[in-house]
Parts: structure tokens; C-alpha cells; sequence
């Protein structure tokens, strides 16, 4: 399964009501989109028919977060009859927006991949989804800082080490996906600031300059899943429903249990 496959599955599988995109290129991404959307790139070239209702934003991911109020455009006081088409009546005239899905695919530089799952988890829930692409390279060359190759996926791999050891309150799954993996996490909790607090302190430790060192773990993918077979695991119909319903985080417990059990 390649990695637009994965996605276009995951986006039926878990039917999310809203979905951020970081690095729309040429858009066979976003056009997988069918709900409100806010794309990012400071220089998409979009060649995709594109259905949905999407702001197309063309700024840095950096200074997009950085707007008094980034995702406006999925703020359902703008349409209220969006609300009702999401089955979020609770949220009929307004409030904070909150990401279902997000698919981070920007700068391949690990303290740009790691700013943007942090901003991307400020906006999300517990119940969100949030997938990270090119964290899986085949060898040491598509891993470097300096891209000499054709296919690059830069040291965004280093993104999981860091989660793993600062955030064990997160489910990450590395995916086997073509041609150089993804990763979904699970969990995500915006009232952490455990990354913004030991942000300086992570970066020193784990940013190297080439030729990067990459554990042979990830390099033969041994803790990597294939996508088919978290797509199609048992624990999405309750994730849903924890979502829509928004359950306190206290429901995510038994979810995590289901999830881990996937992975194995």
C-alpha cells in the first residue's frame, strides 16, 4: 500500500469531519479530502481536481500557527448548516475548532517536523488522528539534512524517538507504507507542553549533522505495520464514537489497549 492509499482508506475508515494538510505540492493529497479543509504550503503548484471546501493557504507552516485564529475556515459559526452536515450540533454556533485529521508532510528537516505536530496538536483532540509521511527512509542518503537524493525523506524519522521517549502518553504506529512509511499517532493531548518545555533541550540532542545515523530498526522497518492492517483493526468504530460524542480523555484508556494490541 502506498501512501496516498493508506490515506484515501483512512479517510473512509474514519470519516473525519475536517482535515489539515502541511505540504500540498501538487495536491494527490488533498484531493482525497471530501470535508472542510485547510491546506499549507508556501509554494503548492496544485495540479489536482480538488473536492472539497478548502482554504489554500500559502505561508509557512511556522507562520500560519502563528494567526490569532489559524483555522477560522472550520469554524462552524462561518455556516452553521456545516455543523449539521458534520453531526456536531453541539458545536452549532461556534467555538474552537478542533482537527479530526491531520496528514504533516512539510519541511523534511526534523525541528520542522517536530513544530508541526506540536502546533498540530494544539488544535486537535484525544480522538483525532494525526499522520506524519517520510518517516520511514530506505538508507542513510535519503535520510540527510542535505538532499542529494531523488527521493527524500530527511531525518523527520528522528520525530518518533523523540514522542517515544517525551510523550509515552501517545500511541505511535509506524506504518509500512510505499515508498518511505508513514506514521499515525494516536492520543494527542493539547494541553501538554512537555515538547514546548524541553524544546531547546530536544534539539540539541537529537538534531546531528550528516550522514545521520539511523537506527537499523527503522531502516528494515522492524516496527512497522502494514496500513491494511491498522485500517483494519476494531478499534475504529468506538474511536468514532468517543469523537462525536466527545468523551473526556478517561475513554481513550480501553481505545489505547485496542490499538497497542494491533500493533503488538
Amino acid at each position: 500500500m502506498d501512501r496516498h492509499g493508506f490515506l484515501r482508506q483512512l479517510h473512509k475508515v474514519y470519516r473525519p469531519r475536517n482535515y489539515l494538510e502541511i505540504g500540498v505540492n501538487d495536491g494527490r493529497s488533498l484531493r482525497l479530502s471530501r470535508v472542510p479543509t485547510v491546506a499549507i504550503d508556501p509554494a503548492f503548484k496544485v495540479t489536482s481536481e480538488v473536492s472539497c471546501d478548502v482554504h489554500l493557504v500559502k505561508a509557512t507552516s511556522d507562520s500560519f500557527f502563528e494567526r490569532k485564529d489559524p483555522l477560522l475556515h472550520l469554524r462552524n459559526g462561518r455556516n452553521p448548516f456545516r455543523a449539521l452536515a458534520r453531526r456536531d450540533p453541539l458545536n452549532l454556533f461556534g467555538g474552537e475548532p478542533r482537527l479530526d485529521m491531520s496528514f504533516i508532510d512539510g519541511m523534511h528537516l526534523f525541528e520542522f517536523a517536530l513544530r508541526d505536530f506540536m502546533n498540530v496538536e494544539k488544535h486537535s483532540r484525544w480522538s483525532s488522528v494525526i499522520v506524519l509521511d517520510d518517516m520511514l527512509p530506505r538508507n542513510v542518503d535519503e535520510a540527510a539534512r542535505d538532499r542529494h537524493t531523488s527521493m527524500w525523506t530527511g531525518d523527520v524519522f528522528r520525530v518518533v524517538q523523540v514522542l517515544r521517549r517525551y510523550r509515552p502518553d501517545l500511541v505511535v504506529v509506524e506504518l509500512d507504507t510505499k515508498p518511505t512509511g508513514v506514521v499515525a499517532v494516536f492520543g494527542a493531548d493539547p494541553a501538554n507542553t512537555v515538547l514546548k518545555d524541553n524544546y531547546d533541550k530536544i534539539i540539541g540532542e537529537f538534531r546531528a549533522d550528516d550522514p545521520q545515523d539511523v537506527p537499523e530498526e527503522v531502516l528494515q522497518r522492524k516496527n512497522a505495520i502494514p496500513g491494511e492492517t491498522l485500517l483494519g483493526a476494531d478499534f475504529w468504530p468506538a474511536l468514532i464514537r468517543a469523537r462525536n460524542l466527545r468523551r473526556p480523555r478517561s475513554a481513550f484508556t480501553p481505545i489505547r489497549r485496542r490499538i497497542e494490541a494491533v500493533v503488538g
